[in-house]
């Protein structure tokens, strides 16, 4: 069971990516860049950020020299912006103090920690460079607030930020802008909108800004779905006969008739296909599935406690 102990992103810190929209049809040469190149990188993302909120300068910046894809970074706790973090604040202060620029690359070809880009959701369209900004708790929160209200719509990286990062991951990028975790959880909603997973959404933005509540699918025909405020969806499994009687159950079908019973079939089958989709959705969003097999009182069989 996944542990989840963080809610909403803290408003002492600055959680967002760099997010490099690429060219249709290219990809990236790289996924990561060696530690010598990436203060560079992340000298220039801390720039473009202190220009778009000038006390952004006075406040630590840590930026990963990698790029993942949008659910490595959407996930309950943002453990990859949380490790990015926790890796800062062991980095040394100089003397004397001041706001810091980290960047973290590869050595050897291995990155730091828990920071390596998945194989598995490489190749995207939309590919994201974490940051965090930290520092004094008033400046941060000042810094906070305008990149929630303006960040998506004014934070254009620079010309020189984006031709960098096209030529250390070998990629083609077609925009190049900054987005806080909000921001591209709001960017997520539209995009499942369009891909018809717009009834998945609630019940996914409670996992990731209010992990401890509880949420609910319960909208037929959609699988029905329960999330237990621990990490953790639990989804109704059906057999035919229950799901006929959840889904449809005023189909009256004479035993006779073989087409009605090959439609109501096939229903049965978009159903469980259903079903994968949205558990390999949660699942790259990092929430463990649960398969329950229920009867008619389904929802009260997904709210019980998991046996032990």
């Amino acid at each position: 069971m996944n542990q989840i102990t963080a809610n909403t992103p803290r408003t002492d810190r600055v959680l967002g990516a760099l997010a490099l929209e690429l060219t249709p049809g290219s990809g990236a040469a790289r996924d990561a860049v060696p530690q010598a190149e990436a203060g560079a990188l992340a000298a220039l993302v801390a720039a473009d950020l202190a220009a778009f909120a000038p006390e952004a300068a006075a406040l630590d910046c840590s930026l990963v020299a990698a790029h993942f894809d949008p659910v490595e970074l959407l996930r309950p706790g943002w453990p990859l912006h949380q490790e990015l973090w926790q890796l800062a604040a062991k980095a040394p202060r100089a003397p004397g103090g001041g706001a810091r620029i980290l960047a973290f690359g590869s050595h050897q070809g291995r990155l730091p920690g828990a920071l390596s880009p998945s194989a598995e959701h490489a190749g995207g369209p939309l590919r994201l460079l974490p940051f965090v900004l930290d520092g004094d708790a008033a400046v941060a929160a000042r810094v906070s607030a305008r990149c929630e209200a303006d960040l998506m719509e004014e934070g254009m990286a620079g010309a020189g930020t984006a031709l960098a990062m096209q030529e250390a991951f070998g990629l083609r990028v077609e925009h190049a802008r900054y987005l806080t975790v909000h921001d591209l959880c709001a960017l997520t909603a539209m995009q499942y909108e369009h891909a018809g997973l717009a009834p998945l959404w609630p019940l996914l933005e409670t996992a990731l800004l209010s992990p401890a509540r509880k949420a609910w699918l319960d909208a037929p025909p959609e699988p029905l779905l329960h999330y237990a405020g621990d990490g953790t969806v639990r989804m109704a499994l059906f057999t035919p006969a229950a799901w006929r009687s959840r889904h449809a159950p005023a189909a009256t079908v004479p035993e006779e008739d073989e087409e009605a019973h090959a439609r109501l079939a096939r229903m049965f089958g978009h159903y469980e296909a259903r079903q994968r989709q949205f558990a390999g959705v949660l699942r790259a969003h990092g929430l463990a599935v649960e398969f329950v097999h229920c009867q008619d009182g389904a929802r009260a069989e997904l709210a019980a406690p998991a046996p032990r």
